[in-house]
């Protein structure tokens, strides 16, 4: 039966509150699950394409989300110019966190803000040390992919995680992280075996996976090892929703002065008519405008962008007949804060017990300014991209009884840059429910073909391989190998393959494609490994999981917990994921409680 329904709003808090830590000092400085890394490869084979896999196919990795040159060469060394900033909106504003997300640290204005350096935990490996790809003595990436990545069977997971484990968690991720690419572009594409059946099916020898090496920080890369650096805020604070600069953020609001957030007809999001950046092409206005550049890169993901714009125009109309004295702008503010609120309490509170267990994560103890806040390089960029294993190769797509609609369920492949499917294939709602109605994979070492050959589309005609792409973008980032990690992390380093994972058969596998166990790439190690109890990651993603996810909360001057009323806190506290799909869709009591783990129930989240 479902849970009984939480406030629609917590209670008008008439008191303001202001910041009370000094800005002003100091300067510091694809991704994750969330398939990020995906608008920066592409397939050097010629093809057709239909119009949904054309999108995805850009000549460069910034033409695919429409960015300027002058943009990235800004973003490369924002963090620094940010030393000497000062906050300057009015006063009743810097209660509320900044668009770009600057100004959180009391001593470090662009910690955490667009164009910070993703954080380097564990040390870096480049060959020179300093930029050179590392690897250069381990197998072709595709290698990896194929003797150790690929999945012939359905694999459902033990532990009764719905799809909304990983959808939650792309959807988080984008919020969370985007690394573009390098401005001058460095290709470091991706050799092919010789007759690999999808990408050499002729045995040419000569077919490659282009890719692109990701943006850095200029001021790196020479006496200092190369950084990356993230391209939106690094907080947990619905820049997916709202955007991670001001022309994005003003596109997306209503320009009635409401405080609202644009729609298209069937209250779904607005198409991309301004032209601003967006992954499958700023020039395609058939695909819809969002926060995040990304929202387009499956329907699943869309629709949770959608939810999200409407919990926050029901929001704005329920605090504008609340508070009639206040403006747009103000209630713009609120309801944002509010739904930011919403993702960190649903993070926290569902999604993070029901993949790493329900106690992983210390209570929280209040802000911590002593912290390095910001994205982690292991995380965005190997840990993180866990969920690239748990993807379903279908969505599910069902009514309110339970059965699929009349359009069927939709393969993953056919699920990439389409919207139309939404827009004309019943909406956001039978998506949403066929999400919390499957189990999704087993988070381990393998990966469906969907995305491993036909991301995107067939080979030849835009689709390529993901599990390629996450060794590469390792190794492009000078990321420490598997058994550095795990040293770095404070765990034993695997003496040979049979310690890294109990599964005979994925033993060998790593043995048929490393030399050594020390050559093998963090991601493909760390997903290989045994999951810890009661939980999805292996020990050392486990721990960089943790850890990042702790320094995020502790470390975060706005944490919902911290800067809200306590009125507002239990609000969201007793808002669940279900909670916010039944009041902002057709969906009733159809849907569980849980989503993420169903058949657990709510026993699953810790009260």
């Amino acid at each position: 039966m479902p849970s009984s329904t939480p406030p629609v709003l917590p209670s008008p808090s008439v008191r303001a509150r202001r910041a009370t830590l000094p800005f002003g000092l100091g300067g510091f400085g694809l991704t994750g699950l969330g398939l990020a890394g995906l608008a920066l490869v592409g397939i050097a084979l010629a093809g057709m394409a239909s119009a949904a896999e054309a999108r995805s196919r850009r000549a460069s990795p910034d033409q695919r989300i429409g960015r300027s040159r002058s943009e990235r060469a800004a973003l490369a060394g924002a963090h620094r110019r940010d030393a000497h900033r000062r906050d300057r909106r009015p006063r009743w504003q810097r209660d509320f966190r900044t668009i770009d997300g600057s100004f959180n640290h009391p001593g470090d204005p662009g910690a955490g803000a667009v164009g910070a350096r993703l954080l380097r935990w564990g040390g870096s490996d480049y060959a020179d040390g300093a930029s050179e790809m590392a690897g250069a003595a381990r197998p072709s990436a595709r290698t990896v992919s194929n003797l150790v990545h690929a999945q012939d069977a359905p694999r459902p997971n033990a532990l009764g995680a719905s799809d909304y484990l990983w959808q939650w968690g792309q959807f988080l991720d984008h919020d969370l992280d985007l690394t573009g690419g390098a401005d001058p572009v460095e290709p470091a594409p991706i050799a092919v075996p010789i007759g690999d059946p999808h990408f050499d099916p002729f045995a040419t020898g000569t077919a490659q996976i282009d890719f692109d090496r990701s943006i850095y920080d200029g001021a790196t890369g020479v006496a200092s090892p190369r950084e990356q650096v993230d391209e939106i805020t690094a907080w947990i604070d619905a820049s997916n929703v709202y955007g991670s600069d001001a022309e994005r953020a003003r596109a997306l609001r209503a320009d009635d002065g409401s405080g609202r957030l644009r729609t298209s007809a069937g209250d779904l999001l607005p198409f991309n008519d301004a032209g601003l950046p967006n992954a499958g092409g700023s020039d395609d206005a058939s695909l819809f405008l969002a926060g995040d550049v990304r929202a387009n890169e499956q329907v699943g993901l869309a629709a949770m962008h959608t939810l999200f714009v409407r919990e926050h125009n029901r929001i704005v109309d329920e605090l504008a007949a609340r508070h009639r004295g206040w403006r747009g702008d103000r209630v713009y503010e609120k309801a944002r804060q509010l739904v930011g609120a919403l993702m960190q309490a649903i993070t926290y509170r569902e999604f993070l017990p029901a993949l790493l267990g329900p106690n992983a994560l210390a209570p929280y103890t209040g802000y911590d300014p002593g912290l390095e806040p910001g994205i982690a390089n292991v995380f965005a960029t190997a840990a993180y991209r866990f969920g690239h294993s748990a993807l379903s190769p279908v969505l599910q797509r069902l009514d309110a009884n339970g059965d699929p609609i009349a359009y069927g369920p939709l393969a993953l492949r056919d699920a990439f840059f389409a919207p139309e499917r939404i827009v004309d294939e019943g909406g956001i709602e039978p998506i949403l429910r066929g999400l919390a109605a499957q189990r999704c994979q087993r988070v381990d070492a393998y990966v469906v073909d969907d995305v491993r050959n036909f991301l995107f589309g067939p080979p030849g005609a835009g689709g390529f391989d993901l599990a390629s792409l996450n060794v590469q973008r390792g190794r492009d980032h000078g990321l420490p190998s598997y058994n550095a990690a795990r040293v770095a992390f404070g765990l034993a380093p695997a003496a040979d393959f049979d310690d890294v994972t109990s599964d005979p058969a994925l033993a060998a596998r790593l043995a048929a494609a490393y030399a050594s166990v020390d050559d093998v790439d963090l991601w493909t190690g760390g997903l290989a490994e045994d999951a810890v109890d009661g939980a999805h990651l292996g020990p050392l993603f486990h721990r960089i999981v943790v850890m990042q996810f702790q320094e995020l909360r502790d470390g975060d001057r706005f944490w919902y917990e911290r800067a809200l009323e306590p009125d507002e806190v239990a609000w969201a506290n007793a808002s669940r994921l279900s909670d916010v799909i039944r009041r902002n869709t057709a969906i009733g009591d159809e849907l569980p409680d849980n989503v993420f783990q169903p058949e657990v129930g709510a026993s699953a989240r810790p009260r």
